[in-house]
């Protein structure tokens, strides 16, 4: 994108100045954020590692959380103002009414299905469907496709996929749903054939494994598919509405350069994912990677939204509706983006 320059340098502008914000040392907001250490939720780390947040006055309070599901669990406990976490988890809190609102995009399309060994072979040769069917006939086994557990955004990627997409049904691989973590080992273990996973997983499997190769990404899998969010309670929007508005500005600041800048933004990412265990190299590769599709939109996902939401409902994995109309709040990120716009 030609233009990267000169929007960082509005967006740096509608940050500090533009829309009439203080700066850190004439007003400070407090804000309690939980976040997964995820690639979906890079914005955070950017903003963080650049700085910015501080010179917008903003000091936040990060909590780590290791899965979406114990941060819905804090979010029911009273806990946290905002939250960067997956569509599933906000949905879910939603379900179970904690008033929250989702205020913008992170990223989309961002699972793929990494094969390794003789599976990778199959799809080199066949479609998917007739690779998993050849695989099954030959080699006397189902293949078997690592994700995270049920209700988990890779998981219900890796299902749609199966029965919407190739129409094969469930039952034609054996789904094994374990930690990101258990992922990764078991693929490089060749203990599993596949996985439905994220970045930097993809990445770092394909570096470490010759005949690994991602064979469907999340465009053919589950059209649209909604990532990790921007959200936060209801009260905090009301009581804080210009600490907001400098946050999502920022947002918007960090997903630029994630887009145009993944170099610089890399170690910021490193330093919240995994500083000891993934080289920069790697995550630069990941933030890049056509899984890594970082996007602010909220409404770009809301349609995607609404399918998976349709597919968890229909499967069981969603225990009951959502109303989707009051968990999107599109207002703050409309009216900062047409603030850009003029600039």
């Amino acid at each position: 994108m030609s233009r990267r320059i000169p929007l960082l340098a509005l967006l740096a502008t509608l940050v500090l100045g533009a829309v009439g914000l203080a700066k850190a040392s004439d007003h400070s907001t407090t804000l309690e954020v939980g976040y997964m250490p995820i690639l979906p939720v890079a914005q955070l780390f950017v903003m963080e590692g650049e700085g910015w947040t501080e010179e917008a006055g903003l000091e936040l309070e990060l909590t780590r959380f290791s899965s979406g599901p114990a941060m819905v669990q804090a979010l029911a406990s009273g806990e946290l103002d905002v939250m960067y976490f997956g569509i599933g988890p906000a949905m879910v809190a939603r379900a179970n009414g904690v008033p929250i609102k989702v205020l913008a995009a992170s990223i989309q399309e961002q699972i793929g299905l990494v094969a390794r060994g003789e599976l990778a072979g199959y799809f080199d040769q066949y479609d998917a469907a007739e690779a998993i069917t050849r695989f099954t006939e030959e080699q006397n086994r189902q293949p078997k496709i690592a994700t995270f557990p049920q209700g988990s955004v890779p998981d219900t990627v890796l299902r749609y996929w199966l029965i919407e997409q190739l129409g094969v049904g469930l039952e034609a691989v054996e789904i094994v749903a374990m930690g990101a973590d258990r992922v990764q080992q078991a693929l490089l273990a060749g203990a599993v054939d596949a996985a439905s996973i994220l970045e930097p997983i993809l990445t770092t499997v394909q570096e470490r494994d010759d005949s690994a190769r991602v064979v469907a990404r999340a465009g053919e899998m589950l059209p649209g598919q909604p990532g990790a969010v921007l959200a936060a309670r209801e009260r905090v929007l009301e009581e804080e509405p210009e600490a907001m508005r400098r946050l999502m500005a920022l947002h918007l600041r960090a997903t630029e350069m994630l887009v145009e800048e993944p170099g610089r933004a890399a170690p910021h990412v490193r330093e919240f994912v995994g500083r000891r265990l993934i080289g920069l190299e790697t995550v630069e590769a990941a933030l890049s990677s056509p899984s890594s599709h970082y996007v602010s939109d909220p409404h770009a996902i809301r349609e995607g939204t609404r399918r998976m939401h349709d597919f968890q409902l229909a499967q069981g994995s969603l225990r009951q509706p959502v109303d989707l109309e009051a968990l999107f709040d599109t207002r703050l990120y409309d009216e900062v983006s047409a603030e850009l716009a003029t600039q």
